[in-house]
């Protein structure tokens, strides 16, 4: 809140990733269900705007959904949510027929797209399918208030793991899934579970990761005034992904070299990373950097 008053911004996990995405030079084309309202448009306007590909956006006729968000005077925010029988959870497979269509080279979802039925059904069996042609990025991205039970949606990040080559989760994340499990123990249980690099966020204190190579790492973050860490999560895994585009390791047909990643460019891959988060959260809302940030 601004005062007396909510300040509106278009949001949500996988379109700060594609905006991210957009603004770091990488072409993205966001599958979403995008409701003819107020809200809808002016989340459609702000795709567009950042560049974002929406020729396979579907429209749709239900509500848009509206999240709350309150930010602490450290930064950190808290979540509140009207998402019942709104737009995003309703895919069908017609929907998605040719999502994949063109040069695709990765798939990055996750967060409450694959946990709200009916359509998380319908995603995870795309994901599953589209592991054989591209690279499968996934964020859990935890929300304890609409998930439900952490058994049971650990049960499915397990079944993700299982196609997925990229891996991003946060240390809160992890704490809400796995209690009193060490980051470095997740990353090893992960990494065996099938992806080519499992990164864990650790905040301010930077980030763990490991690579199915054998590579293991810590990399510190970077010292920032942090306004708020709304969409910071999200502009990790794009930057991650940006600079595994930039780097050739996108697309079914480099998944060998992904999965013989040296130390050097894993710690490269962090680092940039986390500066793009750290540039993030020193900005009000989902605000990610472009590549000349």
């Amino acid at each position: 809140p601004v005062g007396e008053y909510f300040e509106a911004a278009p949001g949500g996990s996988p379109a700060n990733v594609a905006v991210a995405l957009a603004r770091l030079g990488v072409p993205a084309r966001l599958l979403a269900r995008i409701a003819d309202d107020m809200l809808g448009r002016r989340i459609r306007t702000h795709l567009t705007v950042n560049g974002v590909q929406l020729d396979h956006a579907v429209p749709a006729t239900e509500q848009t959904s509206l999240a709350m968000v309150a930010v602490a005077p450290d930064g950190g925010a808290s979540y509140d949510f009207r998402v019942s029988g709104t737009a995003d959870w309703q895919w069908t497979a017609a929907e998605l027929e040719g999502a994949l269509d063109g040069p695709v080279v990765a798939l990055h979802s996750g967060s409450l797209a694959l946990t709200t039925p009916p359509g998380a059904a319908v995603l995870r069996e795309l994901i599953s399918r589209a592991a054989e042609s591209v690279t499968i990025s996934y964020d859990p991205n935890c929300r304890p208030m609409l998930m439900g039970d952490p058994a049971g949606v650990l049960a499915g990040v397990h079944e993700l793991l299982a196609v997925a080559d990229v891996v991003k989760v946060s240390n809160e994340d992890l704490e809400w899934l796995l209690p009193g499990t060490r980051p470095e123990d997740a990353v090893e249980d992960w990494l065996a579970r099938g992806p080519a690099i499992v990164a864990i966020t650790l905040g301010g204190d930077g980030v763990l990761a490991g690579a199915s190579s054998g590579v293991r790492t810590r990399r510190l973050g970077e010292p920032i005034t942090v306004v708020d860490t709304v969409g910071a999560g999200d502009t990790f895994s794009a930057a991650l992904l940006a600079g595994l585009h930039r780097r050739g390791l996108l697309g079914a047909a480099a998944r060998p070299d992904l999965r013989a990643l040296d130390a050097d460019t894993l710690d490269g891959l962090l680092d940039e990373a986390a500066l793009a988060a750290a540039i993030t959260c020193s900005r009000r809302g989902a605000d990610p950097p472009t590549a000349d940030d």
